[in-house]
């Protein structure tokens, strides 16, 4: 299954966001066996050191997007997805990228914290803890 992390979902487990640093923690390992591809959207990349950098500091915000780099693929964001963006009806720029970089990359689902954001999407969007419930049942088929 290929699926997308929301900005949120990479940061509940950088920033080890209590309650929502295990679901997310499940998801990267998932991600780091091969049970799961995971994406990250182009933006994220950013978003994630710019924000850690302000929590942790740089160094330690750079070796992060150094491991992700080299966990997930990266849902580009370009002229396509950013034009894309204009016309979903999403409230939110940013979500919509995010959502269009996911589209464009061919993911079967969209993961985040905030699922409202999210509601015009044409693709499933789960929370981090409804994506592990269903890869559990998965698993267990």
């Amino acid at each position: 299954m290929k699926i997308l992390l929301d900005t949120n979902i990479v940061l509940d487990l950088l920033l080890d966001r209590v309650p929502f640093v295990d679901a997310a923690a499940e998801l990267f390992s998932r991600v780091e066996n091969g049970t799961i591809m995971g994406y990250l959207c182009g933006t994220t990349i950013t978003t994630v050191y710019y924000l850690a950098a302000k929590e942790v500091g740089a160094a330690r915000a750079h070796e992060e997007i150094k491991k992700m780099l080299g966990l997930f693929e990266v849902a580009p964001v370009n002229r396509c997805v950013l034009e894309s963006a204009f016309v979903t009806d999403f409230r939110d720029y940013e979500d919509a990228v995010i959502h269009e970089a996911a589209c464009h990359t061919g993911v079967e689902a969209i993961v985040t914290r905030n699922k409202k954001d999210f509601i015009k999407s044409r693709i499933p969007v789960y929370s981090s803890e409804e994506m592990v419930k269903l890869l559990v049942s998965e698993t267990i088929r």
